[in-house]
């Protein structure tokens, strides 16, 4: 749910979002209590179900507002404003009817797509089985579907057909006795130049109602399939579109100005073509590109230099918009048959999974690559070649840059195939996007930086501008208080692009100084993104959970652990909080550099080494998933164990001629002892723990250098203190927490601190704790 402004509004408790959901099946018609309390508890109703349905109700109210709750005598329905079109699906419905009647197929496809772009996920996903709404869900389902199918028809009609075929096989992959959506398939792999697959796809179906339901294809796709066979002029869109502006990932198709058969190896009856003139189908943007100036030169010369480049970066920095500003620069910068066959744009993200033939389909595809293209030479590949093989072979005598757009969900197809394509094309150079490198010999990997803070402001203030009537472009044109917020804002969201942008839709209704002030929710306030943006970039959290999604179960949890952390830590602390359930104490440093080759994690010299911070944002994601799937207590405790460590070790040494190397290593974990006691401060007044819990090996940071767990803290833990482990890397059992104990943990902890806090005339700070 979200509210007129766009904000997320969170349902906070499974009933209650079951009573909503309940409510909404009916279409804002009265459903009875009765009927509510057997939805939502079924043959095992509360002692007084009358009053917990008012109290679920009640709940409701409080989240969605009093008067959208409505009680009438046959029972409670929900009151929507007129027309009802704050309803995702009232307003799928309509766009839907309004789409139909209109002849020129690409606006009907325009009004179809974003009809479809109202979905979020599954219809009532939480509740889909619920007999409640299961034929509510089940029904919108359907009406999607048929959509869908009627989206695809459009798009061919209107030659749009490059990467439909595509899309349209995972559709028919998940309902695959669909004749209608099977027929708009077979069309589009046919009109991509794909015959064969087209007339295979016919044969998988006419299988498959055979031995499911015992009947035959329709006459209608039976009549399809033997014009397929003929070859029937009348399937194949002779001339692609213009290239759209349309910025959706399930609309924009890349186009081409010439014909596929320009690419094909003549015809033996025919005489060579003359050459085509250089083609295109990089998105032209519509907006400035701002503070990448020096990137752009950077980048100019390593395409000059290298034949594949990688841009990395995490999610929302810019590699897209980047990748296309330098593709477009070098493609018109290019010296006289350099780039004879131009630049291409291929979009991975429509894939989630593929292999390196479903990348090579993609490719082919958007560049018109047909069936009959070139088949490779004797000796070069297989007695039978695959469809990446005749890609390639397609390619070897062409001179083009390809840009291969989100390759980190596939990166080892893209990996492969890359590989193969520049082995075999001596003419093609790859700049390829994504949150790691794809690790080939070769690559010159770019890292593409957030903004610096001067440029963040800049862009800020110009897409806030072009949202927000009135307001000022010029960064010295608000009034001081309304420029602290702006630096704030764009420090805060550490100066990455997509975070600025979304955050500048929200200046009309918030105003400056209200959004820097709701950003310790910046989940909930940055959660309307541009119209006909892809899904991913809808929502900051849409953005990170697009990162998420791509992480091994051990690489979560290190993520989630380094969020304890405050302003980052060293290898050591990683060690001693990051291991636990789930990672061993080894693996903590392989995991912590995967994370950092996807973009997660951010690495900076410190003074014993490398630091390992995650961004704001980032961190912000990472302590939610923390609360929601950790034993919080036992990270809390490998956390101050590690850091009371440090300072206890730290004590002595500056006191004497050593003193400086340590006062940079704590003025370093400044953040993180603060952390530690305010910790060890919030359990001695509790009493205790949040919850019992066994602590891990905080191990003890020692001298730089030195493995964790030598040294002082390892001498104490042999000793048997209390709540500390016994040996190194074996837990021992910790005592039964009460208010003394822990009042002591927090006692020695500030005292180790209190030499570094005179040292560095941090007396408040020091009053403060004590």
């Amino acid at each position: 749910m979200w509210d007129g402004e766009g904000r997320e509004i969170r349902v906070p408790e499974a009933k209650v979002r079951a009573l909503l959901a309940d409510l909404l099946a009916h279409d804002g018609g009265p459903v009875s209590a009765d009927r509510l309390i057997h939805d939502l508890w079924g043959d095992a109703p509360p002692g007084k179900p009358a009053g917990a349905l008012q109290a679920k109700v009640s709940q409701l109210r409080r989240v969605i507002g009093r008067d959208r709750v409505e009680r009438r005598p046959a029972g409670y329905r929900l009151r929507f404003d007129e027309g009802g079109d704050e309803v995702d699906a009232v307003r799928f419905r309509a766009l839907v009817t309004e789409a139909r009647p209109v002849r020129d197929p690409g606006a009907r496809a325009a009004l179809l797509t974003e009809a479809l772009e109202l979905w979020r996920g599954p219809a009532y996903a939480d509740f889909a089985d619920g007999p409640f709404v299961r034929a509510a869900a089940q029904r919108l389902a359907e009406q999607r579907l048929s959509v869908l199918e009627e989206q695809a028809e459009a798009r061919l009609e209107a030659g749009d057909h490059a990467l439909l075929a595509g899309e349209l096989a995972d559709l028919v992959a998940r309902h695959p006795l669909r004749e209608r959506l099977r027929t708009a398939l077979m069309r589009a792999l046919y009109a991509a130049g794909r015959q064969s697959e087209a007339l295979t796809s016919y044969e998988d179906l006419r299988t498959r109602l055979a031995e499911e339901l015992g009947v035959d294809p329709s006459p209608e796709l039976a009549a399809l399939h033997q014009a397929l066979l003929r070859q029937e002029p009348g399937l194949r869109t002779e001339t692609p579109p213009a290239p759209t502006t349309r910025a959706s990932s399930a609309t924009t198709t890349p186009t081409r100005n010439q014909d596929p058969a320009q690419h094909q190896a003549p015809a033996r009856h025919q005489t060579a073509p003359a050459p085509a003139p250089p083609s295109t189908n990089l998105p032209v943007p519509l907006t400035s590109l701002v503070g990448r100036r020096q990137a752009l030169d950077d980048l100019a010369r390593l395409l000059s230099e290298a034949r594949l480049v990688t841009l990395t970066g995490p999610g929302g920095v810019g590699k897209t918009r980047l990748a296309v500003a330098a593709a477009t620069a070098d493609r018109d910068g290019a010296r006289s048959g350099e780039l004879a066959d131009g630049a291409w744009f291929v979009e991975f993200s429509g894939l989630r999974t593929g292999t390196s033939a479903d990348l090579a389909q993609v490719v082919a595809a958007t560049l018109g690559i047909r069936d009959d293209a070139p088949r490779p030479l004797p000796g070069t590949g297989p007695a039978t070649p695959s469809l990446p093989h005749r890609l390639a072979a397609a390619l070897r005598d062409r001179r083009t840059l390809l840009v291969l757009d989100n390759c980190e969900h596939v990166v080892d197809a893209a990996a492969e195939l890359t590989e193969l394509l520049l082995r075999t094309a001596p003419g093609l150079r790859v700049l390829a996007t994504g949150q790691e490198p794809l690790g080939l010999a070769g690559e010159a990997v770019f890292l593409v930086e957030p903004l610096q803070p001067a440029d963040a402001v800049r862009m800020f203030m110009e897409r806030a501008a072009a949202a927000t009537p009135g307001f000022p472009r010029d960064p010295e044109g608000p009034d001081e208080p309304e420029r602290r917020a702006v630096d704030e804002i764009c420090r805060r969201l550490d100066g990455i692009p997509l975070a600025l942008e979304l955050a500048a839709t929200r200046v009309r209704a918030l105003g400056v100084r209200e959004l820097a002030a709701r950003l310790h929710d910046r989940f909930r306030v940055l959660t309307f993104g541009q119209r006909g943006a892809p899904a991913r970039q809808q929502t900051l959290r849409a953005v990170i959970d697009w990162s998420w999604e791509l992480l091994s179960a051990p690489e979560r949890i290190v993520l989630r652990r380094l969020a304890a952390h405050t302003d980052g830590c060293d290898l050591a602390a990683a060690e001693a909080v990051c291991a636990g359930d789930g990672v061993a104490r080894d693996e903590v440093l392989d995991l912590g550099t995967r994370l950092v080759d996807r973009s997660l994690v951010v690495v900076a010299d410190g003074p014993t080494g490398p630091r390992y911070r995650l961004l704001e944002s980032v961190a912000a994601y990472a302590t939610e998933r923390l609360h929601e799937m950790e034993d919080l207590t036992a990270v809390r405790d490998r956390h101050l164990l590690h850091y009371r460590a440090l300072a206890e070790y730290a004590e002595p040494e500056l006191r004497g001629a050593g003193q400086r190397p340590w006062l940079a290593r704590l003025d370093a974990e400044a953040g993180n002892l603060r952390t530690a006691l305010d910790e060890a401060v919030r359990r001695a007044g509790a009493g205790g723990p949040g919850a019992p819990g066994e602590p891990g090996d905080p191990g003890d940071p020692g001298r730089p250098g030195e493995p964790v767990g030598s040294g002082r803290a390892e001498a104490a833990q042999k000793s048997g203190e209390p709540g500390e482990p016994g040996e190194p890397g074996k837990p021992g059992k910790p005592e039964e927490p009460d208010g003394a104990e822990e009042a002591e943990e927090a006692v020695r902890l500030a005292t180790a601190l209190a030499w570094w806090w005179l040292l560095r005339g941090r007396l408040t700070e020091a009053r403060r704790s004590l």
